[in-house]
C-alpha cells in the first residue's frame, strides 16, 4: 500500500474554542505579501526581493496574480520591494494577507498616502497597519440553534444510532469558511 496516498481526516476543533473577531471592513485592494526561504531554484518564482544573505526571498501579490513593480496593482509592490527588509524581520516566513488602501485607492480615507493594514490581527510591522477593530476581539460564539440541536440530541437521543441516549454532540460545518467545529454535549464547555 502506497503510504502517499493516505490522507488522515483532521482533528475537528471545539467550536465553543472558536475565537471571533470584529474589524472594520476596508475599501482598498486587496495584497498579499510573500516571504520565502531562499532556494537557489527561484527561475520560475517572481521575486521582486532577495536578501543580500540569499536567505530570504519576497513577492508581492493582488487578490489574483503576483505583481511588481512594473506590473502593480496601486504601488502595493513597489511598496512592498522598498519595505522588504523590514517585513522580513517583522512578519518572517508566510503568506501575510491585507488590504492596500488609501489615496487614489477606492474611498481614499482622505488620506495623502497609501498604506497596508494586515487582516491577522497576531502579526505586528514597523511599516504596516493593522485592520482596526470595531467593537471588541475574542468574541465567543453563541446560537440558539446550536442550543436547540443540542437539546434534540439530549432528549432524542442519537439520530444515527435510534435508542442510543448518550450521543456525542454536534459538528458544524461553515460551508464558506470550509471548516468544521464540534459541540460536545458530555463536556462542561
Amino acid at each position: 500500500m502506497d503510504s502517499n496516498l493516505f490522507q488522515k481526516w483532521p482533528k475537528i476543533p471545539r467550536l465553543v474554542n472558536e475565537v471571533f473577531h470584529i474589524t472594520e471592513k476596508i475599501d482598498g485592494t486587496n495584497g498579499c505579501i510573500v516571504i520565502h526561504n531562499y532556494s537557489e531554484d527561484f527561475s520560475n518564482k517572481n521575486y521582486i526581493y532577495i536578501d543580500p544573505t540569499y536567505t530570504y526571498a519576497v513577492a508581492a501579490q493582488s487578490r489574483t496574480k503576483l505583481i511588481s513593480p512594473e506590473n502593480d496593482n496601486h504601488g502595493f509592490a513597489k511598496w512592498v520591494q522598498g519595505n522588504a527588509e523590514q517585513l522580513i524581520k517583522d512578519l518572517g516566513v508566510g503568506y501575510h494577507y491585507g488590504e492596500w488602501w488609501g489615496k487614489g485607492i477606492q474611498r481614499g480615507y482622505g488620506l495623502d498616502h497609501k498604506r497596508f493594514s494586515l487582516f491577522n490581527p497576531n502579526k505586528q510591522s514597523e511599516v504596516c497597519y493593522n485592520v482596526p477593530y470595531i467593537l471588541e476581539e475574542n468574541i465567543r460564539f453563541l446560537s440558539k440553534s446550536i442550543e436547540d440541536c443540542k437539546e434534540r440530541l439530549i432528549e432524542h437521543g442519537s439520530f444515527a444510532a435510534p435508542g442510543y441516549m448518550k450521543p456525542e454532540g454536534l459538528v458544524i460545518y461553515a460551508e464558506r469558511a470550509k471548516c468544521y467545529w464540534k459541540v460536545l454535549i458530555d463536556k462542561h464547555e
